[in-house]
């Protein structure tokens, strides 16, 4: 017996149920980018691993997924590379692309690449799968989608403003209650100065970037072994555990790094943002979180993050503000700042809290029964106008028993079930059955659009 077919670990089949459920989230999302101006781009699934490596730090860099080099890609290699075992000099050798990782470094690309064809501040957003060799788990894939908008080109705090907005929006239009993290990359830097260890930074956000993963005992063990003092570990550990209101943290911090210009700085952005966003009123909770880290790299001022309330799962969006990604491709001086949807993780916590809208996965609004030439062609012609309506409507195609047909219409959701049987056709009216609430009504062909 042949072995039955699997997809790869970390990777799904997405049956029409799980699409019309996934493209309800992406419109949501689409939306609300539209309504802040965002304008729509695309960038290839597979990029040079010269645009990829080095931009997501040590770990990230680890998760890349390369693509072996076309034709005879042992051609030229030294055998004693290969007999070495050495893995990453022969990755590096054999492979020239890998798959994206992320949207935002392949955006930072596109950037550069076309800047005399976009104009400053550029508003984009894409929506589109990315690939990392992570190990698979719940909420936790190897190939999701990410739903991004980035806005490049201007340092103004307005911008972080607008996407937390913006992130509010979106989860409020999808019922999901969540908590906004919000720190600031210069205030891990003057906490890094402050214990002593201001060469340490990349070491201590990659390693409190786990405390929600791993608690914060862990987390000193890890610190330890990237080689922080224990004194400055015994420093840190009361800083990431700052409490009280918003006020009190930012009041806190701003005494407590008040040595520190870089961490002066940061405090004053983030109260900046904190209050902005706050005198326009957010329907969701804003915190201060000092341990949050986010940690990639290229994170240079205010980082976000976003957590369901109601149900146990990761970050479903964040984001933050890079000053220099285009850098590292030539063009200085372009500050950005953005944030990422995780689409695949927003589909379980709303699959887990039941808030998918009963119709969702409706793909008509109404289906035809057919009892025979006659009542079919006429059916035909009523879905024709249906459809020039905007009303997706279908019909049954086989001339089957009634109560095959409308079983049918129960499982795949449909909410309206029309009937034209040989009295319905001799008089020019439709019975149209509620299929929720079990009630019928007959009327005219020509009224049939205004009742659905």
């Amino acid at each position: 017996m042949a072995q039955k077919p699997s997809t790869p670990k970390g990777t799904r089949d997405f049956a029409p149920v799980e699409m019309a459920r996934r493209n309800y989230i992406f419109d949501t999302i689409r939306e609300a980018f539209r309504l802040f101006g965002f304008r729509q781009i695309e960038t290839p699934a597979m990029e040079n691993l010269s645009t990829l490596m080095g931009k997501y730090g040590e770990e990230g860099d680890k998760l890349l997924f390369k693509i072996l080099n076309s034709g005879d890609y042992l051609k030229g290699i030294d055998p004693t590379l290969i007999e070495s075992g050495d893995t990453v000099r022969l990755a590096a050798k054999l492979c020239d692309r890998g798959l994206r990782y992320d949207l935002t470094v392949p955006f930072a690309r596109f950037v550069v690449q076309h800047r005399d064809e976009i104009q400053l501040p550029f508003k984009r957003f894409q929506i589109q799968p990315v690939w990392r060799a992570d190990r698979p788990q719940k909420g936790r894939y190897r190939e999701f989608y990410q739903c991004d908008a980035d806005i490049v080109g201007s340092t103004s705090l307005i911008n972080e403003i607008e996407l937390l907005q913006l992130e509010d929006l979106v989860f409020s239009r999808l019922g999901i209650r969540v908590a906004i993290k919000l720190n600031n990359r210069k205030i891990l830097a003057g906490i890094a100065e402050l214990i002593g260890e201001p060469d340490k930074l990349i070491d201590i956000t990659v390693a409190i970037d786990k405390i929600d993963k791993i608690g914060i005992e862990k987390v000193n063990e890890e610190l330890a072994e990237r080689g922080l003092s224990a004194e400055a570990i015994e420093r840190l550990t009361p800083i990431l555990a700052l409490s009280g209101t918003n006020a009190e943290r930012l009041e806190a911090l701003e005494k407590l790094l008040a040595p520190s210009e870089t961490g002066s700085k940061g405090v004053e952005e983030l109260r900046t943002v904190v209050e902005g966003a706050t005198a326009l009123g957010l329907t969701a909770q804003l915190d201060i979180d000092v341990s949050l880290a986010r940690g990639l790299n290229y994170y240079t001022g205010t980082i976000i993050e976003v957590k369901a309330l109601d149900a146990q799962i990761g970050s479903i969006s964040g984001g933050g503000r890079y000053d220099n990604l285009t850098g590292v491709f030539g063009l200085d001086g372009i500050s950005g700042v953005g944030i990422s949807f995780g689409a695949d993780r927003i589909y379980d916590v709303l699959a887990a809290l039941d808030l998918f809208p009963a119709d969702t996965t409706a793909a008509s609004r109404v289906l035809f029964a057919n009892f025979g030439d006659a009542e079919a062609a006429s059916s035909l012609a009523i879905i024709k106008e249906l459809r020039a309506q905007g009303i997706a409507a279908e019909i049954y195609p086989d001339a089957a028993k009634m109560k095959k047909q409308i079983s049918y219409a129960n499982a795949m959701g449909v909410p309206f079930f029309a009937i034209i049987g040989e009295s319905e056709l001799a008089d020019g009216t439709v019975t149209l059955k509620n299929m929720t609430e079990g009630t019928q009504t007959t009327l005219a062909a020509d009224k049939l659009a205004e009742a659905l």
